[in-house]
């Protein structure tokens, strides 16, 4: 057995992994796009890469870890390219993927509704959702090829991938493997969705390493810690931006808001205005659908999100909260927002600032002082997002659209949002395995995450085979 590593190798997008078995056969892992100045396997462009690069002959089945379109946005141009087998993904994936797919088409393919629904009834045809927790068969020639979905507490439906091989007939220890990848791993604390844990056992782990290097601020009181930050910001009676994706974070940072708001409605947010009465603005059609999708799923919320219902409350849907759909109402919202001292957040898309509704703000808002970005989870290279971090807070300037656009605007960043496991989180998956891997390879992380974190364990499991494709 081999696996081959399709993205997600020099950075953190483009997730696609091979198992290739014996026999010629394979199984793919993830299908996804690669963004920034992340590049494919054969160092194009991320932006402009879209194709398959790989031949897909003996591919049996395609199993999805989640619906992030760093892990799924190639999967329409998987199926051109002539893939006709099974898309297997949890329940919740199932229902959530053809949002993620119609918006990656309309986005960067063709705004074409009828070529758009091909494409959806064809994948639909082909999806399998599976529960958590259960032993489901894939096609193979081999005695039993069989995958396990198990929860990855990364957004919902999210899934690490336990795939069991029995290379011959019978029982022999020596004829069978177990071959696990990760996915995205979700850190501990994360709203709506309980923690991951580790597997049984393993012979191979395919890890990902986003904060292999580091570790969160305490995420326990990071709702504080936003409470801080946008009352600071929101002195001048600006706006406070928030680039967040539209599935996974969009949903944690309204349930952290709607937790301030529940616990100091009558306090002031800004002068005059107390939190009860402040504007909480999602512009995202995207992040309003799956808000809506959220509440559906909710018999998969965690316990305690489920005791907030329980109790009367909307984590998603609370009374200040306000969802623009139009684009002519994003436009105006956007100059009346710029010019008048109306205090309010703003969530929009795209988290990296790459794309969609946020770069209109940015344009409006990034030259006045009176505004503040606030940033909550990862900045890949080369992208919008990263270098407003990394220029803002020293005055610098940002291309958006084809324009220079000089930073005046507070420039934040909050720790402990993010929707991944930290260095700890990713030790504890593999040290807590009662029967560990021979073999960890590294995927899914910038260069220096993925050294410091092969280093460590390495030095914590002497002999294992730590291995950075």
């Amino acid at each position: 057995m081999e696996i081959s590593h399709h993205g997600a190798v020099d950075g953190v997008t483009g997730s696609c992994h091979q198992l290739h078995l014996p026999g010629g056969e394979s199984v793919l892992v993830d299908c996804g796009l690669f963004q920034g100045a992340e590049t494919s396997a054969d160092g194009r462009a991320a932006a402009q890469w879209l194709e398959i690069g790989f031949a897909i002959e003996g591919v049996r089945a395609l199993v999805l870890t989640h619906v992030h379109v760093d892990h799924v946005g190639r999967l329409p141009f998987l199926l051109a390219a002539g893939y006709e087998g099974p898309i297997v993904c949890s329940l919740a994936s199932a229902q959530l993927l053809p949002l993620v797919i119609a918006d990656a088409l309309e986005v960067g393919v063709t705004r074409e509704r009828r070529l758009i629904e091909r494409v959806l009834d064809r994948m639909r045809r082909q999806l399998v959702p599976i529960d958590y927790g259960q032993w489901h068969p894939l096609p193979s020639a081999l005695p039993t090829l069989r995958v396990r979905l198990q929860p990855a507490g990364h957004i919902l439906g999210s899934a690490y991938v336990e795939l069991d091989l029995r290379l011959a007939p019978g029982r022999a220890a020596a004829d069978r493997r177990r071959i696990v990848f990760s996915g995205d791993l979700g850190a501990p604390w994360t709203p709506l969705l309980a923690a991951p844990r580790a597997p049984l056992r393993a012979d191979v782990v395919v890890l990902e390493s986003t904060y292999g290097d580091r570790e969160h601020e305490d995420r326990r009181t990071r709702t504080q810690r936003l409470q801080a930050i946008v009352e600071r910001a929101l002195r001048d009676r600006g706006t406070v931006l928030v680039p967040a994706f539209s599935i996974g974070r969009t949903q944690e940072l309204l349930y952290e808001l709607e937790e301030i708001i529940h616990r100091h409605r009558k306090e002031p947010a800004a002068a005059g205005v107390p939190w009860g009465e402040l504007d909480v603005i999602v512009d995202s059609p995207l992040a309003t659908a799956f808000n809506a999708a959220y509440l559906q799923l909710r018999g998969q919320w965690d316990k305690q999100a489920r005791r907030k219902l329980a109790a009367g409350r909307q984590p998603l849907a609370f009374e200040r909260l306000v969802a623009v759909s139009e684009h002519e109402n994003h436009l105006r919202l956007v100059q009346a927002l710029a010019q008048s001292a109306r205090p309010a957040i703003v969530i929009a898309a795209s988290g990296m600032c790459s794309g969609g509704r946020i770069v209109d703000y940015l344009k409006a808002m990034l030259p006045d002082p009176r505004h503040d970005v606030l940033f909550c989870g990862y900045q890949a290279a080369g992208t919008p997002g990263r270098a407003i971090q990394q220029h803002g807070p020293k005055g610098g300037w940002v291309e958006l659209d084809g324009q220079r656009i000089d930073i005046r605007a507070g420039i934040h960043t909050l720790g402990g949002f993010s929707a991944h496991a930290d260095r700890r989180n990713l030790l504890d998956f593999i040290g807590r395995m009662r029967f560990p891997p021979r073999q960890v390879r590294l995927v899914h992380g910038d260069a220096a995450a993925k050294q410091s974190l092969a280093e460590e364990l390495r030095r914590r499991h002497p002999g294992m085979d730590v291995v950075v494709p």
